[in-house]
């Protein structure tokens, strides 16, 4: 069983489920993602392609049919329990459901676990008790999670893989019917609806003042599928110079001089396909004071984390996320070739922590191994599934479930 809960897992869920698929024809893949989850062949209990939700306070309106989601695949764990649970990024559900998952003795991997050095760090405890093995995406995790006592193995990041098929410079232009040496700035709003909403009218604004300086600059809009049609149109209709391409995302962020685009994996891509851009961040007041109380980074965006200096500008809070502010730090950029330079050579330096391509066939081998076992009390601290090293009693005891044969039910 894989669970994914938004665009970017759905992304990631795919690429694992694809690797699956080919290291083991005969494996059933099912659970909950999206579209390019069901295109990779897993089965569907739950689709929740317009189900994704950003920042703290927004959750609540959702509560409840994620709830019933919940109750659906807790069911199937304990009537008809897989050989494993992969869980994907979505910690806040996910966590939930390893709990469920211990009680019935089915072992959990956790692909892309949560982000513990930059909130909450206490989770970290939660996991221990509750995952069989992680697979962390960036290099400094892996001592963060090993030093819990986490059964963990550094896989590198999906987007590598995600961006591997991308079109070049050229060929994107061409795709998008753009002229190969004019002005083009992506707008990439994210792909959860409630975030969406809020950045492109504000994306939008920032192009129309941007037009008066470039008149003859294009703009195009990256449609993530999740998005409804309707609610984009009405969103740009004020301004016609921005194209909408749907389902595009990697084709107007390499042909894009600059992008704007929202905090999440879309700035991974973004820098791994070298284009410079702006980062941008929007939750409601209640988030943001939330966020200044429990985060403990200085940056949100994964690009300047990940490098661990202020690469790329962003953002975040609500008296920076202007339209005057967001059109100013983009006549900076495209004023300054050296500015834009300085994110390129970052990039590179990013692209050598993220690791090589084959991201999803190495977690896939890790799952398909064997030997993984929920935690117990007699359960320990290692690099990769062990049965003999000390763990933290978690209270209970959960019976282990394993296969000698790749005929597995994920």
């Amino acid at each position: 069983m894989i669970v994914a809960g938004e665009a970017s897992g759905d992304l990631h869920g795919a690429a694992l489920c694809a690797a699956l698929r080919a290291l083991a024809p005969d494996t059933r893949v099912f659970g909950m993602g999206g579209e390019r989850m069901r295109a990779a062949g897993a089965e569907l209990l739950a689709d929740v392609s317009r189900r994704a939700i950003v920042g703290g306070t927004e959750v609540v309106s959702s509560v409840p049919g994620f709830y019933r989601v919940y109750r659906r695949l807790r069911s199937v764990l304990e009537r008809d329990p897989p050989s494993v649970l992969v869980l994907v990024d979505f910690p806040e559900f996910n966590l939930r459901l390893a709990r469920a998952a211990r009680r019935a003795g089915v072992p959990v991997v956790y692909f892309i676990p949560p982000q513990i050095w930059a909130w909450r760090a206490g989770r970290i405890r939660t996991i221990r008790c509750l995952v069989s093995l992680v697979l962390v995406v960036f290099p400094f995790e892996r001592a963060l999670y090993a030093d819990a006592g986490v059964p963990v193995e550094l896989v590198g990041h999906p987007v590598v893989d995600a961006v591997a098929s991308a079109p070049s410079r050229a060929a994107a232009r061409r795709a998008l019917g753009l002229d190969d040496r004019g002005l083009v700035i992506g707008l990439l709003p994210g792909s959860r609806h409630g975030e969406a909403v809020q950045m492109i009218p504000l994306m939008a604004a920032a192009a129309e003042r941007l037009l008066a300086r470039w008149p003859d600059a294009r703009f195009v809009l990256a449609q993530a599928p999740t998005l409804d049609d309707e609610v984009v149109r009405h969103a740009v209709a004020a301004v016609p110079a921005i194209r909408v391409a749907r389902d595009a995302a990697h084709a107007v962020m390499r042909a894009a001089d600059l992008v704007l685009v929202a905090s999440g994996t879309a700035t991974l891509e973004t820098a791994l396909l070298g284009t410079p851009m702006i980062v941008c961040y929007r939750v409601s007041r209640l988030s943001e004071l939330m966020a200044r109380l429990l985060v403990r980074v200085p940056w949100i965006n994964l690009v300047n984390l990940a490098l661990g200096h202020a690469a790329v500008p962003e953002l975040r809070l609500r008296h920076e996320l202007t339209v005057e502010r967001l059109a100013d730090e983009a006549r900076r950029l495209l004023e300054s070739t050296a500015a834009r330079d300085a994110q390129r050579a970052a990039f590179t330096e990013l692209g050598e922590q993220l690791g090589a391509p084959g991201v999803g066939m190495r977690a896939a081998r890790l799952i398909l191994g064997g030997g993984l076992r929920p935690p117990s009390s007699s359960e320990g601290a290692s690099t990769a599934p062990s049965e003999t090293s000390p763990r933290t009693d978690c209270g209970g005891k959960a019976a282990a479930r394993t296969s000698s044969s790749l005929m597995w039910r994920l």
